[in-house]
């Protein structure tokens, strides 16, 4: 099994079949900016996967940064968002400029990228907080243990036009989800395999919002993007720079 995040299969599939969180977040996103009355503005997406939150946001007249680990991610996002401005790399250590809002959906925090930690997240939401101008926003998601609810394994199957992917995924009692992730794709010629193992940390809700406010941010926590749970153990943190 590769260890490796979200190759050209991979992210093929992500968008093809798994953009409703950030379709989502996007619109939950202008809903706050609307009610804050900003409505240009510069907003930074840790994680930025295919574009699809980037293309929506830039078509409200935003301008999008955005960063993600995989390239294939990327080549999507200049596609679906080309006016946005991408960048390959971690968030851990991406320089984030001034801006209004910072975004990172689909559980992009629990990652756990090369050589990140809880104290990695900590400083980031530091970094974060500076970035934001007063009354900035910083949006995200995260997943919290419980996130697969009787720690058995679970394996899950999602089939496409043109795809398909099995996920098997387990949660430990130290609070790591792995996921080891088979992708088929129909390509010329036939049917190509490829396959990854992610790994998160979970984090608890109560955890993540102590964080938030020992870096400077008012908090409040959702059930979803859209009102709604997506998931067991997931929720959605809506931090703002006073």
């Amino acid at each position: 099994m590769t260890v490796a995040f979200y190759g050209e299969d991979l992210a093929y599939t992500h968008f093809a079949g798994f953009g409703t969180i950030a379709d989502q977040a996007a619109d939950r996103l202008l809903d706050e900016l609307g009610k804050a009355k900003n409505t240009n503005g510069v907003i930074v997406e840790l994680g930025c996967g295919p574009g699809i939150t980037a293309a929506k946001l830039i078509a409200a007249k935003y301008d999008v940064i955005g960063v993600d680990i995989s390239q294939e991610m990327l080549d999507l996002a200049h596609v679906n968002a080309p006016r946005g401005q991408f960048t390959l790399g971690s968030w851990a250590d991406f320089e984030i400029p001034p801006c209004d809002a910072v975004i990172a959906i689909n559980e992009v925090l629990n990652y756990m990228d090369p050589g990140t930690t809880l104290k990695t997240i900590e400083r980031t939401f530091g970094r974060v907080f500076k970035a934001l101008w007063p009354g900035g926003i910083f949006m995200f998601d995260m997943a919290g243990p419980g996130r697969l609810p009787d720690h058995a394994e679970h394996t899950s199957t999602y089939v496409g036009d043109d795809w398909a992917t099995i996920v098997t995924a387990v949660e430990d009692k130290k609070g790591v989800l792995t996921r080891d992730i088979t992708t088929m794709r129909k390509v010329e010629g036939g049917i190509r395999i490829s396959e990854e193992q992610h790994k998160q940390r979970l984090i608890s809700s109560t955890k993540v919002q102590e964080m938030l406010r020992k870096a400077g941010f008012r908090v409040r926590l959702a059930q979803g993007y859209d009102g709604d749970r997506a998931f067991p153990g997931h929720s959605v943190f809506i931090a703002r720079r006073p």
